[in-house]
């Protein structure tokens, strides 16, 4: 008996409804994403809309009834309606003629199960008719969207073959969808072909790696991709013991999941290192700069607000959680600045210059020490300064 997609607010999008009216009876399914996270209940993000219809068609079509439309992925079949509540990418069913392992030569088709085929794992090849929400599954992804079962469309080896990344996206679906024991062909295939990851850009492992550490709680994925052989190929200067430990201090205390502090927990303290990985990732400078200064850190942090202070807060929140230590010190707390000015130095009678540095200096190691004293005490302490 058929299943049908249970009812979800995006079903009753306007907009929605025009775009599949404007492509015609029988040309239109949703498929990927939008259903898998519907059927569990998730929110949805993105929808995607596949259709037989080639791309010239689609666009026309949508044209016609006043659409906006962009051609983000022709080549490949895909166009981008922009609707009122959120961009639709329409992409014509189509079939892999030739891959390289990065790149795909495409046909176009008209055959929903030999568009299904060439997807990468069943719980996203389920294909829904928008007017009665019939669900269209080819290769078993509604039972193993139940059993929580991670499993590539057909043979896993010829899977990775037509795609590399898909070694990466598929312990990426593991951490997020998947329950143990994990499927051992899909294990099995990625872990003889990790080795094909090298071929591939390092930014689009860095990126893959980093929504793989945003996850609830990668940390057994983590550590399976490190008994696999996986890790070692993508980040051989890491060690997956940390992450455990950093995750559950993350959730003891109430802070929310943060990729780039996981990252520094895979390596280890060494800042040397941690510029060199954040080159091959390809992070922005912002990123470059926190996950060095992560790298300098100790297991003895000392003063969460002093750290802060010195270092800035996320990058405090680093150091302090991977240390295993207490963040609460900094919770509701605003980093000050120090209530003295230079020219109040010169004022007091000092010349403009080093000196004037160095009494600065001064009274700020001890405003740090005492924890951040009020104005009076600062000028207390800068008596002191200049008295010396």
């Amino acid at each position: 008996m058929a299943e049908h997609l249970p009812y979800a607010p995006w079903l009753q999008r306007a907009d929605l409804a025009a775009l599949v009216a404007a492509l015609g009876p029988g040309n239109a399914r949703y498929v990927g994403g939008a259903v898998r996270d519907t059927l569990l209940g998730l929110q949805v993000k993105d929808i995607d809309v596949a259709t037989p219809l080639l791309p010239d068609e689609v666009m026309r079509r949508l044209r016609t009834v006043g659409l906006r439309i962009v051609p983000t992925g022709i080549e490949h079949g895909t166009v981008t309606a922009i609707l009122p509540e959120g961009p639709v990418e329409i992409t014509t069913l189509r079939r892999d003629v030739s891959t390289d392992g990065r790149r795909a030569t495409v046909a176009f088709s008209n055959d929903w199960r030999e568009d299904a085929a060439r997807r990468d794992f069943t719980i996203n090849a389920l294909y829904v008719d928008p007017s009665s929400r019939e669900i269209a599954d080819f290769f078993g992804g509604l039972d193993d969207l139940k059993a929580r079962r991670v499993r590539f469309i057909g043979d896993p080896r010829e899977r990775i073959r037509e795609d590399h990344l898909r070694v990466l996206r598929y312990f990426r679906f593991q951490a997020r969808f998947g329950s143990q024991p994990a499927d051992e062909k899909s294990e099995n295939a990625c872990r003889e072909l990790a080795a094909t990851l090298k071929g591939l850009s390092r930014e689009r492992i860095g990126m893959e790696t980093m929504n793989l550490l945003a996850l609830p709680d990668p940390a057994p994925t983590i550590a399976r991709m490190a008994e696999l052989g996986v890790l070692a190929v993508i980040l051989p200067e890491a060690s997956s013991h940390a992450l455990a430990a950093l995750l559950a201090k993350e959730r003891a205390q109430g802070h929310a999941p943060d990729a780039l502090r996981r990252l520094a927990a895979l390596l280890p303290a060494d800042p040397a290192l941690a510029a060199q990985v954040a080159s091959r990732f390809r992070l922005s400078g912002a990123q470059k700069k926190r996950l060095v200064t992560a790298a300098g850190r100790s297991d003895h942090p000392g003063d969460p607000r002093a750290l802060a202070y010195r270092l800035g807060r996320d990058q405090a929140l680093d150091r302090l959680l991977i240390a295993g230590a207490d963040t609460s010190a900094l919770e509701g707390w605003d980093i000050p600045q120090l209530p003295l000015k230079g020219g109040e130095v010169v004022a007091r009678g000092i010349t403009v210059g080093p000196e004037v540095t160095r009494i600065l200096q001064a009274v700020e190691a001890r405003w740090i020490e005492e924890q951040f004293p009020e104005r009076a005490r600062v000028e207390q302490i800068l008596a002191d300064e200049l008295a010396r």
